[in-house]
């Protein structure tokens, strides 16, 4: 093995050698000059005649190589053409079976490459789309060079497994023999396999080599084309934006329409001179490109619009507001800069810092046995749950959370279409779930009477206020104003229904929000929120159902569906879709996203009867603009997981305020202890409110029977209130309803079931009068609704003012 060695064949390279080939039995064997490359195997008598004369080739594609001793071997493609040729030495005969076995593997996918292509590249016109040919072309042949290199790796990987097992084999059996005769064969054989496993090695190593090589060189000249391609392509954009803002400007003065100096219709062209940039505010390229299809819902499909829309949509855009995104049509923002009638920015005052964190959770263990222990004995509705279970919030807070995305309804305030102020609202009507996802502590049951005001009309416009106005069943009213043109109340009571695994919690009543300036006037109801792993497991909330937010003025109305979780549907989970039609039934807009993340809409340009559904039904198809994204959710506060998943503004709600109702949450002490982590001190204060409570409401009966018409009267209504005292007082706050507390449900699931309106033969019902009359809230019947909901009266802002709460009712 001392001999100098010929370079090892490359695989993918021609190579080239002396090789002895039998030519007849005279003659014997003879010398001849043999050449490999490209799947094929030539020879010459001599060097000299590789210009002119071939004596003979073979495809190696389809033929057979076989080894017959140490240096001999034949090449044969099945009897037309068979090659006996002899090495010099052993060593040498390996180096051509290598290359040989290489060249044919390469071959035979060369091969099939070709039959399955076939005419990929179709010719290219010489004329403007020559130069792009001759780089598709340029860039097809290096990616068959990258493949063939591959490939080579492959096959050089095979054979290292294939010598290298061999060679594993001849040592093994080296170790087994004995001293003697067969130890210089054996031996023998071991060198030689050896010397096989290092050639072809050396081949692998040298065809990584080539491939490193070759990629890096292309890398440099393809990443130097991108940015070429990027560079013109921001160009182009720039100039098409131009041209767009040009057209757009022109036509509008050719309308006779009003229009302002650039500076002053985008601020972001002012400071750049009135030279458009990437950064520029408009969006009117958007306008020309369309999306995918969406995955089908449902009752609908969507698909992307026809291009001709393109210029219809494009010359109705003027001055688009980018914070909003709107398609076309939109409100334009310098309409709502110049006109007087729009709320103008105040110079306002430093407004307070809000908290951004509360007392972390702690981590408390919770011994069910010693609460049902503690219950032994004891009246079922004097049976206190404890705060273990709960949030530091109460419920009135929790509506006030809807709140959190208001700029929604400042933006719908602003439009001119009330399709497109639909959207708006529908996507804030979707926006009052995303702080649900994580959220399953429960709230706090307000008191009789309890109130919970929300004040930021210096940082955010608006003003809030809520209020218990009933017990039986209870009821919260709310009612929202702000300095941007709109109102919304809303009144909502729960029912539940255990299901057994699962708890439904019912919203009834509806939610209205009306619009000054155009008087519209839009109203909904809320879906069903699902407790989910109610008996065992970690619990998880979704919301399903669907809402009909209706515009009672026009006529317009966008259904909304809350797709149900699903282990087995392919729709990304927490899914909502919806479609804004007008009084005819056209659709205008279609809506989708999640409850819990983000909405986005896009405008229908023409509908269509699709196929049908998996139902039988025949589904709508909608061709529509791209969608552009109308509400996201706020990124939830670092540590957000340690206090209850508040958001930002979540974490406020129950800071200490001056000034408030003495009924306001805020002062409630039992919700106070619960937040600073003194949870023992917080179950007592709470029983203490619970039984508080119970006094209050047997005593305003007892005053009910006595003003009852006549004395027979009053003995029946005094009777029955008494034989209904205990029924009726598990409906307060935490009590339990008409279901023992040795319940056979797991533990951290106690809660959901003993809070729960609805006992196992149904809703508890009352027998008792009640003459309680809400302080800043009156029922009566809405006349655009029909809908009979408590609305706000007035006088608690004014009271606030004067800091007199005399009329206040004592409850904590």
């Amino acid at each position: 093995m001392s001999e100098s060695k010929p370079p090892t064949p490359t695989p993918g390279d021609t190579y080239k050698g002396w090789l002895f080939k039998w030519t007849n039995y005279i003659k014997g064997y003879q010398r001849r000059w043999f050449v490999l490359s490209n799947g094929l195997l030539s020879y010459y008598r001599t060097q000299a005649e590789m210009g002119h004369t071939c004596r003979g080739t073979i495809n190696l594609a389809t033929a057979n190589i076989a080894v017959e001793d140490s240096c001999n071997f034949v090449i044969s493609n099945g009897g037309a053409q068979t090659y006996h040729l002899k090495a010099s030495s052993e060593v040498e005969r390996q180096r051509w079976i290598t290359a040989l076995e290489l060249a044919k593997a390469k071959a035979i996918h060369m091969q099939a490459e070709s039959d399955d292509s076939g005419d990929d590249c179709p010719p290219v016109p010489p004329t403007t789309a020559q130069s792009g040919g001759c780089r598709n072309s340029e860039i097809q042949s290096t990616l068959r060079t990258l493949n063939s290199k591959v490939e080579d790796l492959a096959t050089c990987n095979d054979l290292i497994v294939k010598h290298g097992s061999a060679l594993q084999r001849s040592l093994s059996e080296l170790e087994g023999i004995r001293a003697g005769a067969d130890t210089g064969e054996k031996i023998r054989q071991v060198t030689e396999r050896a010397t096989l496993f290092r050639i072809t090695s050396n081949a692998m190593i040298n065809a990584c080599r080539d491939f490193l090589s070759l990629a890096q060189t292309h890398s440099k000249r393809w990443q130097k084309a991108l940015q070429t391609e990027r560079e013109q392509r921001i160009r182009l954009e720039e100039t098409l934006e131009q041209l767009a803002k040009q057209h757009n400007h022109l036509e509008r003065a050719f309308r006779g329409a009003t229009v302002l100096p650039p500076s002053f219709s985008n601020p972001a062209l002012g400071s750049k001179g009135g030279v458009s940039g990437k950064g520029d505010a408009s969006d009117e390229d958007d306008d020309n490109e369309f999306f995918d299809a969406m995955e089908d819902p449902a009752e609908f499909i969507t698909v992307p619009a026809d291009p001709k829309y393109h210029r219809r949509s494009g010359s109705n855009v003027s001055g688009l507001s980018s914070e909003t995104g709107m398609d076309d049509q939109s409100f334009d923002e310098l309409s709502l800069a110049s006109n007087p009638e729009s709320p103008q920015p105040l110079e306002l005052e430093p407004v307070k810092q809000r908290r951004t964190r509360i007392p972390d959770k702690p981590n408390y263990y919770l011994n069910l046995w010693s609460i049902m222990k503690n219950c032994i004995g004891k009246e079922l509705s004097k049976i206190p749950m404890p705060v273990n279970f709960n949030e530091p919030l109460s419920m009135l807070q929790r509506l006030s959370e809807d709140l959190e995305y208001y700029e929604l309804l400042d933006k719908a305030a602003k439009c001119q279409s009330s399709l497109e102020q639909m959207c708006y609202v529908a996507a804030f009507t979707v926006s009052s779930y995303s702080t649900t996802v994580h959220r399953t502590g429960k709230p706090f049951n307000p008191l009789l009477g309890e109130t919970f005001e929300l004040d930021r009309l210096r940082e955010c416009g608006y003003r809030s206020l809520c209020e218990q106005v009933s017990h039986h069943p209870p009821a919260a009213a709310h009612h929202a104003i702000s300095e941007k043109g709109w109102t919304l109340r809303q009144e909502i009571t729960l029912a539940s229904k255990f299901r057994g695994k699962y708890l439904s919690i019912m919203p009834l009543g509806s939610i209205q929000c009306i619009f000054d300036k155009s008087k519209n006037h839009y109203s909904w109801k809320k879906v069903t929120t699902t407790v989910h792993n109610i008996i065992v497991g970690k619990l998880w909330i979704d919301q399903s159902g669907e809402i009909d937010v209706v515009n009672h003025k026009t006529g317009d109305r966008c259904h909304l569906k809350f797709a149900p979780y699903s282990y087995f549907s392919r729709d990304i989970p927490r899914k909502v879709t919806g479609v804004v039609t007008d009084k005819d039934g056209k659709a205008h807009y279609v809506l989708s996203g999640t409850w819990d993340e983000k909405m986005e809409f896009s405008r229908v340009m023409q509908s269509s009867k699709g196929e049908n559904g998996t139902e039988g039904k025949q589904r709508t198809v909608y061709q529509t603009l791209k969608a552009k994204e109308i509400w996201r959710k706020n990124p939830l506060p670092e540590g957000a997981e340690n206090m209850y998943y508040f958001s930002s503004l979540a974490l406020t709600l129950n800071e200490s305020e001056d000034g408030v109702a003495p009924t306001d949450s805020r002062r409630r002490p039992d919700q106070r202890l619960m937040e600073e982590g003194r949870w023992d001190e917080a179950n007592a204060e709470k029983q203490r409110l619970e039984e508080k409570q119970r006094t209050v409401r047997r005593e305003r009966e007892r005053e009910a029977v006595k003003t009852a018409s006549s004395p027979e009267e009053a003995d029946a209504q005094e009777t029955g209130t008494e034989a209904s005292e205990v029924s009726d007082e598990t409906n307060t706050d935490d009590s339990p309803p008409q279901t023992p507390v040795a319940s056979p449900y797991g533990p951290s699931h106690i809660p959901y079931l003993m809070d729960g309106k609805e006992g196992p033969h149904g809703t508890v019902k009352s027998t008792h009068q009640d003459n309680y009359q809400a302080l800043w809230f009156e029922k009566t019947d809405d006349p655009v609704s029909g809908e009979s909901l408590h609305v706000y009266k007035g006088g608690y802002w004014e009271a606030k003012e004067k800091g007199s709460w005399d009329m206040c009712p004592d409850i904590f």
